[in-house]
């Protein structure tokens, strides 16, 4: 061990001995910034855990396995066709109604098989951030100007930053892309409208478990019916893991009904029955094919990658920010005094708040709601609009461990810095 090394051992130390040491424990910012922490660690837990995320990490683990490399590198690599690559990844959202951290472990699935960094990119921004319930919601609530403005920034962002950031690292690009091509894997030999109905079936798990509350039409219908939906597509995975998959009949029949009985004993907990079939899904995958258990190494394999950085972001951005409507070590009085106007420190202000705090899908509307009636300028809402929900600080840590500290650096710098002119440019048409 070098002398060098020693030297940072005895810094990191010495630093987290000073911070210990003069922890301010007993006053009262202090003290209710760390309940906080721990209060959105729990939301989170609650809210995204089981019905957001669990679903995302096996459709991660499924592109590992049933998607072969070669296909993900000829529609999504770097050297394919441009428009097809950046058109499929920059409207994926309007499909995928999905927040900042469930979308991480699907854009590390297309990554890791080969996906050109240029689409991986617009997908990764695109997922949480064209939201087609979000965006209309926007319109609805907030006003047109500002749903038509989030819905063109965020097609065109996906986009612009998805070729600036093929452009910046073509060389190693290159290089990845020679490596992946010298390593190719063998189709399956499944026919291509199997494995689409197999990976609709999961989305739709994802979404209508997911689908959020809303006043009125076909929306609202969903949102009353979405377990009924949910159920449905839960059906159509086991008949297509059944009849194209392998997995023993009398098996799913009998993880079927207890997830059935489970249904009618819990009416008004649905919760219960979702996680009994994930239950089910995991025991019948550790029993099942080699196939399947690939699947299932694969997919933890992604949980042990993603989640514990994402539960140390969301503590420290519960710390630092608190959640929606309540204050963490910064003052939400700091925050709503910051971004009035529409100066170009408002803007970057607004987005680079927005792309560190944590908002769950659709909480951006009426926290941007009370921001606005307190004085916020339409350009600095805007801006928050664009970086917020696409970005977060927990998203970010994910994001470093798949992509590294540079391309991690130029992604977030990106969507801040286009966030902060769009706003600032929307300010000054709208004035």
């Amino acid at each position: 061990m070098s002398i060098r090394e020693e030297w940072k051992k005895l810094a990191i130390f010495t630093s987290v001995f000073i911070a210990v040491y003069f922890m301010p424990i007993g006053t009262g910012r202090f003290d209710s910034a760390i309940l906080e922490a721990f209060h959105l660690a729990r939301w989170y837990a609650q809210e995204h855990v089981l019905l957001c995320l669990i679903p995302a990490f096996f459709i991660a683990g499924a592109i590992a396995v049933f998607i072969s490399q070669a296909s993900v590198m000829k529609y999504l690599g770097t050297g394919a066709n441009k428009v097809l690559a950046y058109g499929v990844a920059s409207v994926s959202g309007s499909v995928l109604a999905v927040c900042s951290c469930t979308v991480l472990p699907l854009f590390a699935g297309i990554y890791k098989m080969g996906a050109g960094l240029g689409p991986a990119s617009a997908f990764l921004y695109s997922g949480p951030a064209i939201n087609v319930l979000a965006i209309v919601l926007t319109a609805a609530v907030l006003g047109p100007e500002l749903g038509l403005a989030r819905a063109l920034g965020a097609v065109a962002f996906s986009i612009v930053i998805g070729l600036i950031m093929a452009f910046f690292f073509r060389k190693e690009e290159h290089e990845r892309a020679s490596m992946k091509a010298a390593m190719p894997r063998e189709d399956d030999g499944r026919p291509l409208w199997q494995t689409a109905f197999y990976f609709a079936s999961m989305v739709g798990i994802l979404v209508f478990a997911n689908w959020g509350q809303s006043t009125g039409g076909a929306s609202a219908f969903i949102y009353q019916n979405k377990w009924v939906f949910t159920a449905l597509f839960g059906v159509a995975l086991a008949v297509i893991m059944v009849r194209w998959f392998s997995v023993n009949v009398r098996h799913m029949a009998i993880a079927a009904a207890a997830v059935a009985a489970l249904a009618f004993a819990f009416p008004g907990n649905p919760t219960v029955p979702f996680l009994a079939g994930v239950v089910a899904l995991i025991l019948l995958l550790a029993k099942g094919t080699e196939e399947g258990r690939d699947w299932l190494e694969q997919t933890w394999g992604f949980t042990q990658l993603i989640v514990p950085l994402l539960f140390a972001g969301v503590l420290v951005a519960g710390f630092l920010l608190g959640r929606p409507g309540e204050a963490g070590l910064i003052p939400s009085s700091w925050i709503a005094g910051s971004v009035g106007g529409n100066s170009l420190a408002a803007n970057f202000f607004a987005s680079f708040v927005g792309a560190f705090m944590y908002f769950a899908t659709l909480t951006e509307i009426p926290i941007l709601q009370g921001l606005l009636g307190a004085g916020m300028g339409k350009g600095p809402a805007l801006a928050l609009l664009l970086a917020g929900p696409a970005l977060s600080l927990p998203n970010m840590l994910v994001i470093y461990s798949v992509l590294g500290t540079k391309k991690t650096a130029v992604f977030v710098a990106l969507v801040i810095t286009m966030a902060t002119l769009s706003g600032w440019i929307f300010g000054f048409m709208m004035a």
